[in-house]
């Protein structure tokens, strides 16, 4: 998040008003429920997450806090596990989208590393080329080095996404590398994680509006 974009202390103390109504909600339908499977403490459960995910991260952007609780992702984001219980072997699964939004700062990153090391066209990234200069950065820095620094490199985060897949054993070398992502089976997935401006946005909106209904 960019210092403009910064949350104020009043959004900080909204995200923390919606964790309050989500928990009183979430209470309230555990004591009511109806079944083991009641379809409304599913969605009190999904509301906490949310609310509570969006609190910590402006809490954080905020004042450099964080809270000392997390709310696992709900059981139905996967279908039911058919994978081995006790894995020989596991597959990493990573997506992540960038927006390039600054490209003289990337290309002047992507320069400064084709003229340390030598390496890279350098030519096509004088002359502005967006292309080269992601194939000399992605060629230079991990992945999760990429993600921790992506503002410096004039990119702006999206959604991601990582699945952790069971199996058997490995694959023979060399078996998946021409379709690296084509036989990814989400109910081999032990466990997933999800980052997305939609789980912020769109669920604190409601949370909110609902408070404010309250509150009038």
């Amino acid at each position: 998040m960019s210092d403009a974009a910064q949350p104020t202390a009043a959004e900080v103390r909204a995200a923390a008003e919606a964790v309050k109504v989500a928990l009183d909600r979430h209470l309230a339908a555990v004591e009511h429920r109806t079944g083991e499977d009641d379809p409304a403490v599913s969605d009190a459960f999904n509301a906490l997450a949310v609310a509570a995910e969006v609190y910590d991260e402006r809490l954080y952007h905020r004042y450099d806090e964080v809270t000392p609780f997390e709310i696992p992702d709900p059981d139905d984001s996967l279908p039911p596990y058919t994978g081995p219980e006790e894995p020989n072997a596991l597959s990493v699964l990573i997506r992540r989208d960038y927006a390039v939004v600054e490209p003289p700062r990337l290309l002047a990153q992507a320069q400064r590393i084709a003229d340390v090391e030598g390496e890279g066209d350098r030519g096509a990234i004088a002359g502005g080329s967006v292309h080269a200069a992601l194939g000399v950065l992605f060629g230079e820095y991990e992945p999760d080095e990429i993600a921790s620094r992506h503002k410096e490199f004039g990119l702006e985060e999206g959604d991601s996404t990582l699945w952790v897949a069971a199996a058997d054993d490995l694959p023979e070398p060399g078996e998946w590398l021409s379709a690296p992502f084509d036989h990814a089976d989400p109910q081999q997935v032990v466990c997933r994680f999800d980052v997305s401006a939609v789980f912020d946005e769109d669920d604190l909106d409601a949370d909110l509006d609902d408070l404010e209904e309250q509150d009038a």
